[in-house]
């Protein structure tokens, strides 16, 4: 049995935060309901398309209902506030306000069902000078520090790859908190507001930087720490065929056994990483990254080659543990494979094979 299962929620939220968020409970047994205007969420718009919608759209809300809804409308609203009476979880992730002025902020929706877990998303929270602002991922990483540590070796700082604030700093924490509320309901019977503010959240995610500064002062700057590239042990180093190996040997034994097999066993004692990290960078350049491979093969040494994400994806590995093996269809028979989760495979549904709904698909059935 999934440990969601019969869990009913509300889904109010686009893009990615959000959906996110709700597409892992969804994974884990629950009915959301993804609640869109009549032009539906703007990811449906996103480009590559697959079927009607954006691939982007797909993946996020796969498994889920999507019902249109003129949230303007007195009739309409009246019809939600019942689903709402409904319903254990509520996810929203309009500008702070919004739902107040729709009728659907926490104080007056508890009082119809103080069951209800309310998930508020922002970037900022709900409280705070800054609380109003428009902003997006690179934004709120910038604020938090984060951008400022990416820096290459010309202090210029890089767009992130990755969509660290949406992901671990805004889905992540508001579904561990939904969890949370939930079994807080299961002890008191009452509900409760959640307020997830993706920036507050990022800081965890750089405790080290904090710890360095709080307790010696040391703040972190870009190339010159442990893991911002100040290291020899924490390094990417570009081989003979113009291919890049990400090194890690940080452990002493780990870096003993790195040395001794790019021969360079004089460098234990030396203290100074910029110049460590020039002499391994020289000796990594006269090798390609195959040859360097096949050296520390059955080595406990860290090393591991830079690929793509289309290799990545091909890898053995992740094939093995059928990281991919899940698949996604839309109305028009379009199958591809479906965004892995990290949820445990105990916790997922037996279909191997699940669809993202259609604008509205569920709307006469939810709202008759």
């Amino acid at each position: 049995m999934q440990p969601l299962k019969g869990i009913k929620v509300l889904d109010f939220s686009t893009l990615l935060p959000g959906p996110m968020c709700t597409l892992l409970l969804a994974e884990a047994g629950a009915d959301v309901i993804k609640i869109e205007r009549a032009s539906g969420d703007d990811m449906r718009d996103y480009s590559p398309k697959i079927g009607a919608d954006s691939v982007n759209f797909s993946l996020l809300n796969r498994g889920k209902k999507s019902i249109v809804a003129d949230l303007k409308d007195p009739a309409i609203i009246a019809k939600i506030k019942h689903l709402i009476t409904e319903a254990d979880v509520l996810v929203e992730q309009f500008r702070p306000g919004v739902m107040d002025r729709l009728g659907l902020a926490y104080e007056a929706v508890a009082q119809m069902n103080p069951r209800l877990v309310y998930c508020s998303i922002t970037g900022f929270g709900q409280t705070g000078p800054s609380a109003q602002i428009a902003a997006h991922d690179m934004n709120y990483q910038a604020r938090a520090g984060m951008v400022a540590l990416s820096a290459d070796r010309h202090g210029v700082p890089l767009v992130p790859p990755v969509l660290t604030a949406d992901l671990a700093g805004g889905a992540y924490p508001a579904m561990m908190n939904i969890l949370l509320g939930l079994r807080k309901r299961d002890l008191d019977g009452l509900g409760c507001h959640l307020d997830v503010a993706m920036a507050d959240n990022l800081f965890t995610l750089m405790y080290w930087g904090l710890g360095n500064g709080w307790a010696a002062n040391q703040w972190p700057s870009p190339s010159n720490e442990l893991i911002t590239g100040g290291s020899p042990r924490y390094q990417v180093y570009q081989t003979l065929d113009d291919k890049f190996l990400a090194a890690a040997p940080l452990e002493e034994k780990f870096w003993i056994n790195f040395l001794t097999l790019v021969g360079l066993t004089e460098l234990q004692s030396v203290e100074d990483a910029r110049l460590v990290t020039a002499r391994v960078a020289k000796v990594m350049a006269q090798r390609t990254a195959a040859e360097w491979l096949t050296i520390f093969e059955g080595h406990d040494v860290c090393v591991t080659e830079v690929v793509g994400l289309e290799h990545a994806t091909q890898d053995p590995h992740f094939v093995e543990r059928g990281v991919f093996k899940r698949t996604l269809h839309t109305s028009d028979g379009t199958v591809i494979n479906a965004l892995p989760t990290p949820l445990s495979p105990l916790f997922l549904g037996e279909e191997s094979s699940v669809s993202s709904p259609s604008l509205g698909q569920h709307t006469h059935e939810i709202l008759k």
